[in-house]
């Protein structure tokens, strides 16, 4: 979800997106902003007030663009991939290709969004007091200082999937040398916090002040929902360790000529159920084949269409080794946005590691751990 949207750019390599639930939050927070700059400076003209609301929201989300770089920029420090930042209803989030692998790096990372919130909301506050009798700047930068302050002390709030809890999670795992019940504490935290929201605006709507408190509840079903997600993904990667890429690749490894019209190719995916197969010529590798590839041509083109012209050559082809971990593996298909990759040994392609193999060892541990509870 957080990965889609209307591409701005990028800053320090990594894209950045505005999710369609930005436009939303973007409307709303001017209206909102237009409305208190007019309650608190009535002699000015309307223009004025619209102004200062879009200038005021605009530097708002550019605070929020602040915050996540400041994660990204320590994350890529340790050679940690950051995919993209996507700015959408509740903020901003950054999506990074692995987990930290050191309780000082997750520190780092998680507290850097606070302080750079710290630095926005003195720079702002310093501001607004060089520009005194400057009326319409020094609204907008009190406002901005207040609500970088107000953003740096809820993030520090200690439960996922907020950075305080990463912070928790970082501070655990360093004592109890434990990732798994580290997790579980912030997780647990997230989820308490979660729920104190929702009471709390559950409350608020039924006293009165309906659309505020419905706002804050939904914030902490969000919450909810993330810190959940964050504890699933831990009992995931439990699952998954020991395990390597011999042990689920499928050693069936499909193969199909490069002269093959896509629409054969098609045929041959109906008649396999392989998503993925390797193109060959004189017996030689030339190339890989898959679903993904198979979608960047139009449709009314693949009866025309050769394997040779659609296929990825094998110079990005993103290979793995028969002894690399499983872990390892679903990260890189992650940061790669990859659902399949080779497994090579030595020069000879030996197996298959997929997204769907690897869901289906998953559901197979999840399944046999449901019924051992039994």
């Amino acid at each position: 979800m957080f990965s889609s949207g209307f591409r701005l750019g990028r800053i320090f390599g990594i894209p950045i997106y505005l999710h369609a639930s930005w436009f939303i939050i973007f409307v709303l927070i001017t209206l909102s902003l237009s409305v208190y700059f007019a309650h608190l400076n009535p002699h000015w003209t309307r223009a004025q007030h619209w102004t200062v609301g879009i200038a005021t929201s605009l530097l708002f989300f550019g605070s929020v663009l602040f915050h996540e770089l400041a994660h990204s920029v320590v994350a890529l420090r340790y050679r940690i991939p950051v995919m993209s930042i996507t700015l959408f209803v509740f903020g901003g989030i950054a999506r990074i290709g692995r987990e930290p692998s050191s309780a000082k790096q997750e520190f780092n990372i998680a507290v850097a969004g606070p302080i750079s919130s710290y630095l926005l909301a003195v720079g702002f506050y310093a501001l607004a007091r060089a520009l005194v009798g400057v009326e319409m700047l020094v609204a907008l930068a009190t406002w901005l200082a207040q609500i970088n302050f107000l953003l740096a002390t809820f993030n520090l709030i200690p439960g996922f999937p907020l950075d305080g809890g990463r912070i928790l999670r970082s501070v655990v795992w360093a004592w109890k040398r434990d990732y798994a019940r580290a997790t579980r504490v912030a997780a647990r935290g997230g989820q308490i916090f979660a729920y104190l929201l929702i009471f709390i605006g559950i409350w608020q709507a039924l006293g009165g002040n309906f659309v505020g408190g419905l706002w804050l509840a939904f914030i902490g079903w969000f919450l909810l929902t993330a810190a959940q997600e964050s504890y699933a993904q831990v009992a995931m990667r439990r699952m998954l360790e020991g395990l390597r890429a011999a042990d689920i690749m499928s050693p069936e490894v499909p193969t199909i000529s490069r002269d093959l019209s896509l629409e054969d190719f098609v045929r041959e995916l109906f008649r396999t159920g392989r998503r993925c197969h390797l193109v060959v010529s004189d017996g030689h590798l030339v190339g890989m084949m898959d679903v993904h590839q198979l979608n960047r041509i139009p449709r009314e083109e693949w009866a025309t269409t050769s394997v040779q012209t659609a296929m990825l050559p094998p110079g990005k082809i993103h290979w793995v080794r028969p002894e690399q971990p499983l872990l390892s593996i679903l990260e890189r298909m992650q940061s790669e946005d990859v659902n399949q990759m080779p497994v090579v040994d030595g020069e000879r392609i030996i197996g298959v590691v997929s997204r769907d193999s690897i869901l289906r060892v998953l559901q197979n541990r999840m399944e046999i751990g449901e019924l051992a509870e039994q």
